[in-house]
Parts: C-alpha cells; sequence; structure tokens
C-alpha cells in the first residue's frame, strides 16, 4: 500500500484541495490515532506516534494509495498545553469537520480501558448534531483480559446507538479488516 504525508496543516488555508475523499481520525490525546494510522497503511513510522499526549498539534492530511486522505486530527483532552492553544486546536478540528465537502467518515478512537469520556462524549453529540457520519474505535484492547474487555465493550456500546464500534490492537492488528471494511462501506478502496 502507498501511503505519503502531505501537509500538517495549521489552517483552513492549508487544506489541500478537495479532490479525494477524506477518513478523519479523531479521539483524546494519547489514544492511538497514529499508530492506527501506521497500521492500517502498513507504514511504521508515516504518523509520528509519542508516550507523551498532545504531539499531534497540527492537521495531518496522508494520501493513501492515491485514494482518499487520512486525515490525523489533533488530540483533546489531558494534552499538557496552555487553554488558548487547546482553544485553537477546536476552532481548527470544527473547522475542518464543518466545512469539508470530501469527508466521508469520522473514526472517534476510545481507550478500551477508560471507555466514554466527558469529551468523549461531548465530540459523539456534536458529531450526531452535525450529522457527519462516525464510527467508534477501541484502541489498545491488547491491554485488557478477557474479562475486562468484554465490560469495557459493552460499557462503550451502551451509549452507542448509530455507529459500529470497532475493537483494535496497535500491538496484535486486531480489527484492522473491519475498520478497512467500515472505510469501504462509504465507496472507498485502497
Amino acid at each position: 500500500m502507498e501511503a505519503e504525508h502531505i501537509i500538517s496543516a495549521a489552517g483552513m488555508a492549508q487544506f489541500p484541495v478537495e479532490s479525494l475523499p477524506e477518513i478523519a481520525f479523531l479521539g483524546r490525546s494519547n489514544v492511538g490515532k497514529s499508530s492506527l494510522l501506521n497500521y492500517l497503511t502498513g507504514k511504521k513510522g508515516l504518523a509520528y506516534t509519542s508516550a507523551n499526549p498532545g504531539c499531534t498539534q497540527l492537521i495531518n492530511f496522508y494520501r493513501v494509495d492515491g485514494s482518499c486522505h487520512f486525515v490525523d486530527l489533533p488530540g483533546y483532552g489531558y494534552a499538557r498545553v496552555p487553554l488558548d492553544v487547546k482553544a485553537q486546536w477546536k476552532e481548527l478540528i470544527e473547522s475542518y469537520l464543518l466545512n469539508r465537502k470530501t469527508l466521508e467518515l469520522a473514526v472517534v478512537l476510545l481507550d478500551a480501558r477508560r471507555g466514554w469520556m466527558e469529551k468523549d462524549l461531548e465530540l459523539k453529540s456534536w458529531l450526531e448534531y452535525q450529522n457527519l457520519q462516525y464510527v467508534v474505535v477501541a484502541t489498545k484492547v491488547d491491554k485488557l483480559n478477557q474479562k475486562e474487555e468484554y465490560r469495557g465493550l459493552a460499557a462503550i456500546r451502551e451509549k452507542l446507538a448509530h455507529s459500529d464500534l470497532l475493537p483494535f490492537s496497535a500491538v496484535t492488528g486486531r480489527g484492522a479488516r473491519e475498520i478497512w471494511q467500515a472505510i469501504w462501506k462509504r465507496k472507498i478502496k485502497p
């Protein structure tokens, strides 16, 4: 699979021309967005990963097989950055989500160990209010035993009426095929 970084955008003026369908990846800081992007594309290091929350501070666009763009948005939540920077991230993310005509799907990532947190529920409500299509990916399932995973996924599903829940592990690759299938449902072929 071919995948390449196109641009890291700090504002709408830097977004690439809307030519390909886009899949946006959203979630709390350090939830595993970049790890998921790297796994799906088979390109370790394509998206920068770090144990420190808040490393993705711009909107990163990646062209995948010339057929779509994966879009890595800044994380929200506990990144240790000033409040005005968080406010700028929120404005940047909202401008992207509201104005991109080529946005086909939002992939919302939750840490399977933590489930829904207040900011996640706010994002879910906002996406539903804006009538934006989304799926939920529960990351880091490899860090749970079978019983913990069952409980964690059940708790996530309780608040998920109109979307798929896809468990994922960047360590084992579990769930990658199902995530690709969710993307393909939007008539996007890698």
